[in-house]
């Protein structure tokens, strides 16, 4: 096995030599560690990477974490880091990229996402909310919901219809939009499990300058595929078996609480650590090719399916005391606490596993066709302008 890559090894040198974590402030080291191409080492040079493979950048990581560098709270920004930032790269111009891309690493902007509406979930092609031309810009005009993070965010991305007259699929653009516009409207949605991580976002007359339009108008619809692939890659990519997730807090549970043990539920845990190395496995392949694709559904699939049975398998297994719920008080959370909340939490938010980042029906929908090469299902609105369909 060959050594790690000499360009990295300097510009690590070079980057702890002149910006020592320990004396350095958070977001100055953070800044520095962008520029040194030490981001994202795939991206290219002056975009936060060095042009290499994304196999080179566990050895980044691990560099800078035993010199005790700070890191960049990606649970905070999961969509910016694993959406936005991906598409941007592919689809977004040159200035684009030299003006979203540092702040989004840093975490000094935090995004979010605008593409599920009321009437428009599953079905996202179906979108109502409208973005019209006005002068040198758009003027946006819609609904939104689930959004995460929406209260939190500088900046979103934003699926919206530029052209009724035309098939839903072909009449879609894509935006993004500054959050801290006098016609964005936030509304907390609470959950099941009392918290309020989601939101219904309203949008008024909300003004978006062209040069922040991703893609061709009319485009949008190839650019958003781009966008959830790798969110279900950034779902189902979380960390199992050996770097523990909720498979690890379930096998922590099992060994400290002997009494709590019967060979049936054995079997169910090792069937369960099975198929979440597997995920694993599958997980650091995907996660190491340019594009997800229909892979990032799987991934997704899998652990949506694998979550929900870990969660309800820990319950059962800690049998009244799994019924215990230690808060439910209304809260905003700056990010998704899995393994630091009881039993009872982790069995709740796993369901919602199924719904966010395409429902599990949908995903094998994706998998069917553009993996197994089965005939796509029938669509009684293929060809019809989106105006004249039924909503």
């Amino acid at each position: 096995m060959s050594g790690p890559n000499r360009v990295v090894v300097a510009a690590l040198d070079r980057l702890l030599a002149e910006h020592p974590p320990a004396m350095t402030e958070r977001l100055d080291f953070l800044r520095a560690q962008y520029d040194a191409g030490l981001a994202w080492v795939h991206h290219p040079v002056g975009l936060g990477g060095l042009g290499l493979s994304r196999a080179e950048q566990p050895a980044v990581t691990a560099r800078l974490r035993a010199a005790g560098a700070p890191t960049n709270a990606p649970e905070r920004n999961r969509i910016g880091l694993g959406m936005a930032a991906p598409t941007i790269l592919r689809h977004g111009t040159d200035e684009q990229q030299l003006r979203l891309l540092r702040p989004l690493w840093t975490g000094e902007e935090v995004w979010c996402q605008l593409f599920s509406e009321p009437g428009a979930g599953s079905d996202l092609a179906a979108v109502a909310t409208r973005a019209r031309r006005d002068g040198d810009g758009w003027v946006i005009d819609g609904q939104k919901v689930w959004t995460s993070s929406a209260h939190l965010a500088r900046r979103a991305i934003l699926l919206a219809r530029t052209d009724p007259d035309v098939p839903k699929h072909a009449g879609l653009s894509y935006f993004v939009v500054d959050m801290t516009d006098p016609g964005v409207e936030v509304r907390p949605l609470r959950q099941l499990t009392g918290e309020a991580e989601f939101n219904e976002v309203f949008l008024s007359g909300v003004r978006v300058p062209d040069s922040d339009r991703v893609g061709d108008v009319g485009a949008g619809w190839a650019v958003a595929t781009y966008t959830l692939g790798n969110e279900r890659v950034a779902i189902g990519g979380r960390p199992t078996p050996r770097e523990g997730g909720m498979i690890g807090r379930l096998a922590q549970t099992w060994r400290s609480r002997p009494e709590l043990r019967r060979p049936d539920l054995h079997d169910r845990l090792m069937d369960l650590w099975v198929r979440a190395e597997v995920s694993r496995l599958d997980a650091r392949r995907t996660t190491q090719v340019a594009t997800a694709g229909a892979a990032g559904s799987g991934l997704k699939l899998a652990f949506a399916r694998d979550a929900q049975r870990i969660s309800a398998l820990e319950v059962e297994l800690l049998a009244a005391e799994g019924l215990e719920y230690g808060e439910w008080a209304m809260a905003r959370p700056n990010a998704v606490d899995l393994l630091g909340r009881d039993a009872g939490y982790r069995y709740l938010r796993a369901k919602g596993n199924s719904i966010e980042g395409g429902t599990s029906e949908v995903l094998r929908n994706i998998i069917a066709e553009r993996v197994l090469g089965l005939p796509a299902e029938a669509r009684p609105d293929k060809g019809v302008p989106w105006k004249e369909t039924r909503r």
